[in-house]
Protein backbone atom coordinates (compact mmCIF):
# COMPACT_ATOMS: atom_id res chain seq x y z
CA UNK A 1 0.00 0.00 0.00
CA UNK A 2 2.38 2.61 0.69
CA UNK A 3 4.67 2.87 -2.35
CA UNK A 4 7.69 5.54 -2.84
CA UNK A 5 4.98 8.34 -4.89
CA UNK A 6 2.73 7.94 -1.91
CA UNK A 7 5.54 7.66 1.11
CA UNK A 8 6.47 10.82 -0.75
CA UNK A 9 3.69 12.84 -1.16
CA UNK A 10 2.43 12.12 2.27
CA UNK A 11 5.88 13.77 3.15
CA UNK A 12 4.76 16.51 0.97
CA UNK A 13 1.58 16.91 2.50
CA UNK A 14 3.29 16.74 6.19
CA UNK A 15 5.33 19.94 5.11
CA UNK A 16 2.75 21.50 3.59
CA UNK A 17 0.60 21.22 6.64
CA UNK A 18 3.75 22.89 8.95
CA UNK A 19 4.42 25.35 6.55
CA UNK A 20 0.75 26.13 6.82
CA UNK A 21 0.22 26.22 2.85
CA UNK A 22 -3.03 25.25 1.72
CA UNK A 23 -2.34 25.09 -1.90
CA UNK A 24 0.71 22.27 -1.47
CA UNK A 25 -2.00 20.81 0.79
CA UNK A 26 -5.16 20.56 -1.25
CA UNK A 27 -2.71 19.74 -4.47
CA UNK A 28 -1.31 16.75 -2.85
CA UNK A 29 -4.29 15.65 -1.14
CA UNK A 30 -5.92 15.69 -4.93
CA UNK A 31 -2.87 13.84 -6.08
CA UNK A 32 -3.35 11.15 -3.12
CA UNK A 33 -6.97 10.37 -4.11
CA UNK A 34 -5.75 10.33 -7.56
CA UNK A 35 -3.35 7.90 -6.81
CA UNK A 36 -5.18 5.62 -4.35
CA UNK A 37 -7.98 4.69 -6.78
CA UNK A 38 -8.53 3.60 -10.49
CA UNK A 39 -8.54 7.12 -11.47
CA UNK A 40 -4.98 7.67 -11.16
CA UNK A 41 -3.90 6.04 -13.91
CA UNK A 42 -6.10 7.57 -16.47
CA UNK A 43 -5.97 10.95 -15.12
CA UNK A 44 -2.21 11.25 -14.26
CA UNK A 45 -1.09 11.05 -18.63
CA UNK A 46 -3.75 13.80 -18.98
CA UNK A 47 -2.34 15.86 -15.88
CA UNK A 48 1.14 15.36 -16.67
CA UNK A 49 0.90 16.23 -20.60
CA UNK A 50 -1.55 18.96 -20.59
CA UNK A 51 -1.39 20.28 -16.69
CA UNK A 52 1.08 23.32 -17.03
CA UNK A 53 -1.34 24.57 -19.76
CA UNK A 54 -4.42 24.42 -18.40
CA UNK A 55 -2.78 25.88 -14.98
CA UNK A 56 -1.65 28.26 -17.18
CA UNK A 57 -5.07 29.08 -18.94
CA UNK A 58 -6.78 29.08 -15.06
CA UNK A 59 -3.99 31.73 -14.04
CA UNK A 60 -4.52 33.60 -17.15
CA UNK A 61 -8.57 33.92 -16.74
CA UNK A 62 -8.10 34.79 -13.03
CA UNK A 63 -5.85 38.06 -13.80
CA UNK A 64 -8.34 38.98 -16.86
CA UNK A 65 -11.24 38.84 -13.80
CA UNK A 66 -10.81 42.33 -13.38
CA UNK A 67 -11.35 43.19 -17.59
CA UNK A 68 -14.14 41.12 -17.31
CA UNK A 69 -16.21 42.61 -14.22
CA UNK A 70 -15.31 46.07 -15.56
CA UNK A 71 -12.82 47.04 -13.07
CA UNK A 72 -10.16 47.38 -15.09
CA UNK A 73 -10.94 48.97 -18.41
CA UNK A 74 -9.24 51.31 -21.25
CA UNK A 75 -9.07 54.14 -19.02
CA UNK A 76 -7.15 53.00 -16.38
CA UNK A 77 -4.91 51.19 -18.95
CA UNK A 78 -4.22 55.13 -19.87
CA UNK A 79 -4.15 55.95 -16.77
CA UNK A 80 -1.59 53.12 -15.82
CA UNK A 81 1.00 54.20 -18.64
CA UNK A 82 1.68 57.33 -17.77
CA UNK A 83 3.59 55.27 -14.43
CA UNK A 84 6.86 54.43 -15.45
CA UNK A 85 5.73 51.05 -13.00
CA UNK A 86 3.53 50.01 -15.78
CA UNK A 87 6.25 49.73 -18.10
CA UNK A 88 8.79 47.87 -15.91
CA UNK A 89 5.69 45.58 -15.58
CA UNK A 90 5.46 45.38 -19.17
CA UNK A 91 8.76 44.57 -19.59
CA UNK A 92 8.55 42.35 -17.10
CA UNK A 93 5.33 40.73 -18.37
CA UNK A 94 7.15 40.27 -21.80
CA UNK A 95 10.71 39.11 -19.98
CA UNK A 96 8.85 36.19 -18.00
CA UNK A 97 6.43 35.36 -20.99
CA UNK A 98 9.98 34.52 -23.05
CA UNK A 99 11.92 32.93 -20.50
CA UNK A 100 8.99 30.52 -19.31
CA UNK A 101 8.53 29.48 -23.22
CA UNK A 102 12.05 28.22 -23.07
CA UNK A 103 11.38 26.61 -19.84
CA UNK A 104 8.45 24.67 -21.89
CA UNK A 105 11.04 23.67 -24.33
CA UNK A 106 13.46 22.40 -21.69
CA UNK A 107 10.29 20.55 -19.49
CA UNK A 108 9.39 18.54 -22.83
CA UNK A 109 13.29 18.04 -24.28
CA UNK A 110 14.92 17.21 -20.96
CA UNK A 111 11.96 15.41 -18.51
CA UNK A 112 14.49 14.27 -16.23
CA UNK A 113 15.14 17.90 -14.93
CA UNK A 114 11.71 18.19 -13.61
CA UNK A 115 12.24 16.53 -10.53
CA UNK A 116 14.66 19.25 -9.61
CA UNK A 117 12.33 21.55 -11.04
CA UNK A 118 9.80 21.04 -8.82
CA UNK A 119 11.90 19.62 -5.76
CA UNK A 120 12.91 23.35 -5.51
CA UNK A 121 9.66 24.40 -6.25
CA UNK A 122 7.90 22.60 -2.85
CA UNK A 123 10.57 23.86 -0.85
CA UNK A 124 9.91 27.65 -2.00
CA UNK A 125 6.21 26.62 -1.37
CA UNK A 126 6.62 25.18 1.83
CA UNK A 127 9.81 27.00 3.39
CA UNK A 128 9.19 30.39 1.94
CA UNK A 129 5.72 30.42 1.39
CA UNK A 130 6.00 30.85 -2.60
CA UNK A 131 3.57 30.10 -5.08
CA UNK A 132 3.70 26.94 -7.33
CA UNK A 133 4.18 29.09 -10.95
CA UNK A 134 7.84 27.94 -10.25
CA UNK A 135 8.73 24.87 -12.18
CA UNK A 136 7.77 26.85 -15.67
CA UNK A 137 9.86 29.92 -14.43
CA UNK A 138 12.57 28.25 -13.12
CA UNK A 139 13.02 25.82 -16.08
CA UNK A 140 12.63 28.89 -18.45
CA UNK A 141 15.34 30.07 -16.36
CA UNK A 142 17.58 26.90 -15.97
CA UNK A 143 16.98 26.60 -19.90
CA UNK A 144 19.07 30.30 -20.53
CA UNK A 145 21.18 29.60 -18.23
CA UNK A 146 22.18 26.06 -19.58
CA UNK A 147 21.96 28.12 -23.23
CA UNK A 148 24.78 30.88 -22.11
CA UNK A 149 26.75 27.99 -20.41
CA UNK A 150 26.86 26.04 -23.71
CA UNK A 151 27.59 28.94 -25.90
CA UNK A 152 30.94 29.96 -24.07
CA UNK A 153 32.02 26.46 -23.80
Amino acid sequence: MFSEPILFLVVLLVIGFVAKNQSLMVAVAVLLVLKVTPLGDKVFPHLQSKGINWGVTVITIAVLVPIATGDIGFRQLQDALKSYYAWIAIGSGIFVAVIAKGGLNLLANDPHITAALVFGTVLAVALFNGVAVGPLIGAGIAYWIMWIVNYFK
